[in-house]
This record gives structure tokens, C-alpha cells and sequence, in this order.
């Protein structure tokens, strides 16, 4: 294992802001690249004021999102600001943005006009339907894609209107895709030594998880709906109560597994019962396969029955919350929650670098940033920027 981070030589600006584009650069961020995001002098990027929680009046989703950043500030709307992000974009690598089709370009920042600066140069947008299309100038918030790309019409209960989940899962799943793309243009980039644009639409990146979704429809004429907790003819996989109040998943969709469950059930004859054999009779009995089970797991407390279900090598766990999170011996061998420290809140605990590499990790290096914290260290220092010019920013309320 090295101590060097295997983007170190990557620099990135940062142009998004709320998810979209900030959890791309937040991933590229995770493994060593110097990302430097731009935000507005006055609000900067609105995730600052975004997931408060009382007591502290502080957003403790910024902190998350804006790891391993570093903060500028330019009034992108001014001319001024526009050529000093220009300056800065043409010693970068990547270029992230989630706006609006068409605002890079009114700001005279087309991806065009910033190759003659840095033919290299990766550009890596981020949208509602994409760059292209009837729909590509429209408002597209991530709940949108989900809804488009499928997502939202199979969550929840058949009885009720499309769920969604308890996150951000259109906008996470863009970045995350956009983070892809940007990896593969830089590999690219070492052919050719050009640049070019990756376009990750929210709505396509919901789409790139729905499986089998469309065939389905399109070849056999089946339309997937809202099925609550389980899936169609997967069975048993599901919640099953325990003894003493708890909530267990237990998945055994296998033949084989199946079996092993049978036996943890010490019913091995459910196994070789044509109703549950096979992997299409199980789905077929669904119901009352999950009765069965949930009879028999709502008699044993929930330590004894996952302890029951790992002997036989049955697949099974809680459901975790955070504080599950926080104490579990598992999530503290890999490391899965890193502790930092906040300037104002003191201990802050998050998520760690996924995923793990063995000889270049990445690494969360510190929590999100001030507003304008790095304004001295990449306008004086990286573009060279003298006391008056920077005087003049200021006063002019470009930066």
C-alpha cells in the first residue's frame, strides 16, 4: 500500500452544485483528485443550508458531499468571473457541471471554446434528459429522472401511488455514472490526448438499473408493478418478524439455499415439497411460503435466529439504521464509517471511499469547506494573482 492517492495528479473544477455534479466530483475527490469547486460569492452552493438538523443549526450533508474540496468563490453571471473560471479551467483535467443545458454556453464556457484553451480537457455535464434531445432544455430535478427512468412506478405497495426511496437515488446514480465516464475519457485522453464531453442524463442512469424492465415489456408482453416488500417469483426473500420485536431479512431464492433454510427451519421436507422445490414453484406460493417462515422466525428472538441462519449459511441480517451503523463490529473491521473532525461540531462520522483498493485506497481527507476557504491558495497562488487584482475582485463582489 502506497500513501499516495491515485488521482493525486487529476485536477478537477467543480462547477455544479446541490447532488448531481458534486457527488461526481465528491467521488473523483474520495481518490486523491484536487477538486475546486466554484460556488457563488453571496449563497454558495445551496447544500450548505440543505439537510439541517437541530441542535446546530449546520447542514451535516455538506460536510459529506464537499469532502476532500476545496472552495472558490466567482460570480459566474459577471464577465469578470466568467474569464477568471476560464483561467482556472484551463489548468484543469475536468470540468463537472450539472446546469441547465446551455448555461455553459451563455457563459462563453462551451466546451468548444474551452478546448482552444486546454485541448484535453474533459467536460463532464450533468442533467435531467441529457445534453441532446426535445427534452434536454428542460428543469430536471433527480426525482424526475427516477420517475422517467422507471424507478418510481415499481417502488412501493400495489395498493397505494409510486414510493420513493428515502434518498437522493436519480441524482446519486448520474454522478455515480458520471464519475464512470470521466474515468474512461482520462484513459481515453491518454490515447489521443483530446478531450471530450460526458453526458450522464439522470433519467438514462435510472434506466441503466432497471434490469430486465424493458425486454419484459417489449418481447413478452409483462409489465412490472408494485410488489411492497418482495419481489415477483422470488421467494422466500423477505422481512420476517422475530420473537422479540426485531426485523430480519432473510433471503433464500435458491434451490440450494433454500434447502439449507428448510433444515435451519428443522422442516427439511419443505424442500422436497413440489410447492417449494424449485426457484418457479416457490415464486408461485409466495405468500404462503412467507407465512410459513414468518410463523417460525416470530417464535426465536432475532440474535438466536440470525446466529440459527449463518450456521446453516442461510443469507439473513437486520435492517440497520444509523445507530446499527455505528456500533456494529462488522462496519468497524472495514472501516466502513470514518470519524473526522469538524471545526464547529467537533467528532463527525460518515461514510468511508468506496470501493476499497488494495494498493492505492482512497481516503477521506477532511470534511467540506468554508465558503471561499481556498480563494488565497488557488487565485494568488495557482494563477498567480496579485494584491490589486484581488483587491479589485473583491471589491466588485466577483469573488
Amino acid at each position: 500500500m502506497t500513501d499516495a492517492l491515485p488521482l493525486d495528479d487529476i485536477r478537477v473544477v467543480e462547477l455544479g452544485q446541490l447532488l448531481a455534479g458534486p457527488f461526481c466530483g465528491q467521488l473523483l475527490g474520495d481518490f486523491g483528485a484536487e477538486v475546486i469547486k466554484v460556488e457563488d460569492p453571496e449563497r454558495g452552493d445551496p447544500m450548505r443550508q440543505w439537510g439541517r438538523e437541530r441542535p446546530y443549526g449546520k447542514s451535516l450533508w455538506w460536510p459529506v458531499v464537499a469532502r476532500n474540496k476545496k472552495s472558490v468563490t466567482a460570480d459566474l453571471r459577471t464577465e469578470q468571473g466568467q474569464d477568471l473560471v476560464r483561467r482556472l479551467i484551463s489548468t484543469a483535467d475536468v470540468l463537472i457541471e450539472n446546469f441547465r443545458p446551455g448555461t455553459l454556453e451563455r457563459w462563453g464556457l462551451a466546451p468548444e471554446q474551452l478546448w482552444e484553451l486546454n485541448p484535453g480537457l474533459i467536460v463532464t455535464r450533468v442533467s435531467g434528459f441529457g445534453q441532446t434531445g426535445p427534452y434536454s432544455s428542460r428543469a430536471g430535478y433527480g426525482s424526475i429522472g427516477e420517475a422517467m427512468g422507471g424507478i418510481r412506478y415499481v417502488t412501493g405497495d400495489p395498493d397505494r401511488p409510486p414510493a420513493r426511496a428515502g434518498i437522493s437515488l436519480g441524482d446519486s446514480l448520474a454522478a455515480t455514472f458520471a464519475c464512470l465516464g470521466t474515468l474512461v475519457a482520462l484513459h481515453q485522453r491518454g490515447r489521443t490526448g483530446r478531450g471530450q464531453v460526458v453526458d450522464s442524463a439522470i433519467y438514462e442512469a435510472v434506466l441503466a438499473m432497471m434490469e430486465s424492465l424493458v425486454p419484459e415489456y417489449q418481447v413478452a408482453g409483462y409489465q412490472r408493478e408494485r410488489t411492497g416488500t418482495t419481489l415477483p417469483n422470488v421467494a422466500p426473500s423477505n422481512v420476517y418478524p422475530t420473537a422479540d420485536g426485531e426485523m430480519v431479512l432473510i433471503a433464500a431464492n435458491q434451490d440450494t439455499v433454500f434447502r439449507r433454510l428448510a433444515e435451519a427451519m428443522e422442516r427439511p421436507e419443505l424442500a422436497a415439497d413440489d410447492r417449494y422445490a424449485t426457484h418457479g414453484a416457490r415464486g408461485s406460493s409466495m405468500e404462503e411460503l412467507d407465512g410459513l417462515i414468518a410463523e417460525w422466525s416470530s417464535t426465536v428472538k432475532a440474535d438466536e435466529l440470525l446466529d440459527k441462519l449463518n450456521t446453516h449459511g442461510v443469507p439473513a441480517g437486520r435492517i440497520f439504521r444509523a445507530r446499527d451503523m455505528l456500533t456494529d463490529p462488522h462496519f468497524a473491521a472495514r472501516e466502513a464509517i470514518v470519524r473526522l473532525t469538524h471545526p464547529e461540531l467537533g467528532e463527525f462520522a460518515m461514510h468511508n471511499v468506496v470501493p476499497k483498493l488494495s494498493d492505492s485506497p482512497g481516503r477521506v481527507r477532511h470534511v467540506g469547506p468554508a465558503l471561499g476557504e481556498h480563494n488565497e491558495e488557488i487565485y494568488r497562488d495557482l494563477l498567480g494573482l496579485g494584491d490589486d487584482a484581488m483587491t479589485s475582485l473583491r471589491s466588485a463582489g466577483v469573488i
